[in-house]
């Protein structure tokens, strides 16, 4: 059970991806999400993610700490609100899990609008908390707000000017 599922906080530090060598350490799942509502104080999601729906309440983020919900829903709603009520475009992404010294690495490769695109996140029980990055680990891009799945929506991968060079295709 992760922080975020014990205390309902999300601690989170976001990388980018140097080559492909994650893709042999993992199954990829199908993801396909959308907002409901994204601003800078609150995040509300419905996800599919391969089988399994799932509805999240995130708040405005403080340093690294979020406050996060997730609640199971009917795949047959998750639908309807994806293809209904989510702001489009919608994100669609493999997700790779991956553990690595002890920690959960996902790595998002994700599709359409944001092609290209490929992330690595680590959720922490402390901000404080060490850990070890895989030698596939590139740039920390924690603080950069392009790289947020809500942010995605808006300025989709595709459009940015500049890209940093990312790894690979599925």
């Amino acid at each position: 059970m992760t922080a975020a599922e014990t205390n309902n906080k999300e601690i989170e530090r976001k990388f980018l991806v140097r080559d492909n060598r994650w893709k042999t350490l993992g199954v990829p799942v199908l993801f396909r999400q959308g907002y409901l509502a994204a601003d800078r104080e609150r995040v509300v999601r419905v996800r599919l993610e391969g089988e399994k729906a799932v509805l999240t309440i995130k708040g405005e983020t403080h340093g690294l700490t979020r406050t996060e919900f997730n609640y199971p829903i009917p795949r047959a709603d998750a639908v309807v609100m994806l293809d209904t009520l989510a702001l489009k475009p919608l994100i669609t992404k493999w997700r790779t899990t991956i553990r690595h010294a002890g920690h959960c690495w996902e790595v998002d490769e994700f599709l359409d609008d944001n092609a290209g695109l490929v992330v690595a996140e680590i959720e922490l029980s402390r901000e404080d908390e060490p850990f070890e990055k895989p030698d596939w680990i590139g740039e920390e891009v924690t603080g950069d707000p392009r790289y947020g799945n809500a942010s995605l929506i808006h300025h989709p991968y595709t459009v940015w000017d500049a890209k940093p060079p990312l790894g690979g295709e599925h």
